[in-house]
């Protein structure tokens, strides 16, 4: 199942002629996956990086910005994961405005230790919840 969340295009995130600019897609992208890890995986970045000691950061990410996006604008970003490794998830995110696509984000997260800043294996709870989410067949599910 795709996991969408709506974002205001905010003054913050605009450039003089209120038009997204380019690495405010990023922080979008970034609330995008720490909402999808709250609500649809049960695990918020505070208990993630808190009592968990776990983290998620990004190991590579790709933009393809299609048209732009205005100050008030309402974005639909749909996140879906597309392949779960031993410690690593790569997730395909669209945000689009009343159906036209403005951006296509391919990241790849890392499951890490905190404390060690090295990789581990997913949690088997959390990879069993992204794992029903995959997209087998390269279509939103």
């Amino acid at each position: 199942m795709a996991f969408v969340f709506a974002q205001r295009v905010r003054f913050q995130h605009c450039d003089p002629a209120g038009i997204v600019f380019f690495p405010r897609y990023f922080e979008m992208v970034n609330a995008t996956v720490e909402e999808w890890f709250a609500t649809r995986l049960d695990l918020p970045f505070s208990e993630m990086h808190g009592p968990t000691r776990g983290g998620v950061p990004t190991a590579t990410i790709r933009a393809d910005f299609t048209a732009p996006s205005r100050l008030g604008e309402m974005l639909d970003w749909t996140l879906v994961p597309l392949r779960l490794g031993r410690s690593s998830c790569e997730l395909r995110m669209r945000a689009s405005c009343a159906g036209q696509l403005r951006v296509e984000v391919f990241q790849t997260l890392v499951w890490i230790d905190m404390d060690s800043g090295r990789s581990r294996p997913w949690p088997e709870a959390l990879r069993e919840m992204i794992a029903q989410d995959i997209d087998t067949e390269g279509k939103t599910t």
